[in-house]
């Protein structure tokens, strides 16, 4: 998993993106990048927008299955599946909303 940079003062809340959700988002950015030059670009830069949110508010999104919430992002069709425990927020996977439903559940 890796570890993403993003907190805020006082607390200082961590995320850890597993390798597979790490693994989808760079393909989705290379497939992006493929069909028109910069997308791939936006695309992240909408991740990265995504994931500050959950992190600075990790039980806005609703919760999807057991204590896995789902946060759709603005302006791609994608889908942040993550769980929060105290100050650390796991990213589960990074998944198109039209793709394999629940492909990721047994992700921990």
């Amino acid at each position: 998993m890796s570890s993403l940079g993003l907190g805020r003062a006082g607390r200082e809340p961590s995320s850890r993106v597993s390798r597979a959700a790490e693994l989808e988002l760079n393909e989705a950015a290379d497939f992006y990048d493929l069909r028109d030059p910069g997308l791939g670009s936006a695309f992240l830069d909408e991740v990265e927008r995504s994931l500050r949110e959950i992190v600075q508010h990790p039980e806005a999104a609703a919760e999807v299955r057991g204590a896995v919430r789902k946060r759709i992002t603005a302006s791609f069709p994608y889908s942040i599946f993550y769980s929060s425990h105290g100050d650390q927020v796991r990213i589960r996977a990074i998944a198109h909303q039209k793709r394999r439903p629940f492909y990721w559940r047994g992700r921990k």
